[in-house]
């Protein structure tokens, strides 16, 4: 296309948002207005992308980070011809693919976007992916919003970019001045980016937005540019054509008030075809798998962390199968996810200490198809709530591992006790939560992991604890085990991770006072088995859940939602982590929050007791 006609496509494209926006009676076109240069050259010259077969490998990536500009992007399909007008007027409306922020109902859409500050770091993520794992010259184009650029997640993404030398990776960046209350913190001031992004071993490029030759300019250079990322720093205006918006505050998420008068003064409707360049047929370099391995197993009886078992089973489901990844926030040593890293070391990925860009990384690689294992310390994924929140609105499939749980830890402290996770992550749309007790049901569940649709957490133990069960053994998701059970259990004693060994030994204490009790593994934190909690209920009428967690939303909150929707409600006793910890002894630590052998053997004591009163 020749300049004249690029800048007309880019009034295509404003025309088309302003009217998806006024069908809808909301979204952002303003926000649409000012990238449409940028979006209109980058379709017609650069991206190189068959609409046909988007899930062609060699498809280059397009992350919309700010997502506000939807209309933007459905006016880009508009003008592929994949979306046509009837459907771009469906916007925001009930049903329609075309949401308010993308998500993957759309084929051409890779992840979800539009909470602020994370299309980067998932950008990061496809990037490292086409340069180490699919080894294919695909780029990855990310469009930016200046407001988000306030955002640390975007400097976590920044900083590893140029770490990594991602030069397949150029970020578009539509400096338009106005956030959505006022202006941005810099305005127009090109180079207060620039020289920040020129800091973390960035190639920067500053543009006029609106000028078409200009940013076709940029877009070859960044092409050209080898062993750095490239920022196209473009100074934009909101609401650009139209003067009654441009520049203009007060008109962020709305409707422009007088659509037909804009859509006039933009030149009207029209209707340019673009098909861009096709991808190129490079060959698909699969991971092939190094050998033939077969899972650890342990001997019941030994004594190993289920942080150990995690690490030697996941090196050993790498060693089955090239689709697996490892993703680490710089512990691995003590996650044990280095034994991934030792054994498969094209697909072990660091990223330091920085957990956002850790699981944004994760969300990019199983969007190009491979199946990543993220892990940190429990504690330390709540940092990465929000990303973790949108990867299940993008359906994406990533397995989280967080160790060093709960208060078992000991000595280190409540900075480091994850105490919170299990309630964040049962709350997650569609996620599953584990949390193994013993080596080899660790082995088992980090197998059946690599099978889960949508997200997966397990949650491990820091210090070491007997094995169990028998290797062979299986453990479905949405199971239990009943390790004790009998005629005459009066308590059922609900335990999950470190908490099932002190249910254990608190079992054989009230068994030499003739008290029996059932003990349920659940391991299976969600989805729950509904089945045989109802079973233990129905039996003993009594449930204590012991958890190594604070009490909200934890195991004992996954115990009373199997007897919600008018099911018959056991007695239902919480023992959990209720007041603050300090530094202490594992062994101190579990006795101090009352939840181990001891205080659990107390409890029975005082329900059976009570039971009996007249």
């Amino acid at each position: 296309m020749r300049n004249e006609e690029l800048a007309e496509l880019g009034q295509q494209l404003r025309v088309d948002s302003v009217r998806a926006a006024d069908a809808a009676q909301s979204g952002h076109p303003t926000s649409s207005m000012s990238a449409a240069d940028l979006i209109a050259v980058l379709l017609a010259h650069h991206l190189r992308y068959d609409f046909d077969r988007p899930d062609h490998p060699g498809n280059d990536r397009l992350i919309f980070s700010k997502g506000h500009a939807s209309p933007l992007l459905y006016a880009l399909y508009r003008a592929a011809g994949v979306v046509d007008d009837a459907e771009l007027l469906t916007f925001r409306h009930r049903g329609s693919p075309l949401e308010g922020h993308p998500t993957p109902r759309l084929p051409w859409v890779d992840v979800a976007t539009g909470s602020l500050g994370q299309g980067l770091p998932i950008g990061v993520g496809m990037a490292l992916a086409g340069q180490r794992l699919d080894r294919l010259p695909y780029r990855v184009w990310v469009l930016s919003g200046d407001s988000e650029m306030a955002e640390g997640s975007v400097w976590e993404a920044v900083e590893q970019a140029g770490y990594s030398r991602l030069d397949n990776l150029t970020l578009l960046l539509d400096v338009n001045r106005l956030g959505q209350r006022g202006p941005t913190r810099h305005e127009w001031d090109l180079d207060a980016y620039g020289r920040r992004l020129r800091s973390f071993d960035w190639h920067t490029i500053e543009i006029d937005g609106h000028d078409v030759a200009a940013i076709d300019s940029a877009y070859q250079e960044a092409a050209a540019t080898h062993h750095k990322p490239t920022a196209i720093i473009a100074r934009t205006h909101k609401g650009r054509g139209v003067a009654e918006v441009d520049d203009k505050e007060g008109f962020h998420g709305k409707p422009l008030p007088h659509a037909e008068a804009a859509i006039e003064e933009l030149g009207g409707i029209r209707s340019i075809r673009v098909d861009p360049a096709a991808p190129p047929d490079t060959p698909v370099m699969a991971a092939a798998p190094s050998a033939e391995v077969e899972p650890p197993v342990y001997a019941v009886g030994d004594e190993i962390a289920t942080r150990d078992a995690f690490g030697a089973a996941l090196a050993a489901l790498g060693s089955r199968r090239g689709d697996v990844v490892a993703l680490d926030g710089e512990v691995g040593d003590s996650t044990r996810l280095a034994a991934f890293g030792a054994a498969h070391p094209q697909r072990y990925f660091e990223f330091y200490i920085a957990e956002q860009q850790l699981v944004a990384a994760a969300v990019g690689m199983r969007a190009r198809g491979h199946l990543p294992f993220a892990s940190t310390f429990a504690a330390f994924l709540t940092r990465a709530h929000d990303v973790i929140r949108m990867a299940a609105v993008s359906d994406t499939g990533i397995q989280l591992v967080g160790s060093h749980a709960g208060v078992s830890i000991g000595e280190d402290g409540p900075s480091q006790m994850g105490l919170e996770d299990l309630a964040m992550m049962r709350a997650v749309h569609g996620s599953t939560v584990l949390y193994p007790c013993d080596a080899n049901q660790t082995v088992r569940l980090v197998e059946d992991m690599a099978e889960l649709p949508g997200i997966g957490y397990l949650r491990t133990t820091r210090g070491a604890t007997p094995v169990v069960y028998g290797p062979g053994e299986t453990f479905p998701v949405g199971g239990s085990r009943v390790l004790r059970s009998g005629d005459r259990d009066r308590v059922t004693l609900v335990a999950a991770g470190i908490t099932v060994h002190e249910a254990l030994k608190a079992a054989d204490l009230l068994a030499t006072e003739g008290i029996d009790v059932r003990v349920i593994d659940l391991y299976s934190v969600k989805p729950v088995d509904t089945g045989t909690l109802q079973a233990a209920a129905d039996a003993t009428d009594c449930l204590v859940t012991v958890e190594d967690h604070h009490p909200e939303g934890g195991l004992g909150d996954a115990v009373a939602a199997a007897f919600a929707d008018g099911r018959p409600q056991p007695r239902l006793v919480r023992l959990a982590v209720r007041s603050l910890p300090g530094s202490a002894t594992p062994g101190e630590q579990l006795h101090l929050a009352g939840i181990d052998a001891e205080s659990i053997t107390a409890a029975v004591r005082l329900l059976v007791g009570q039971a009996v009163v007249p």
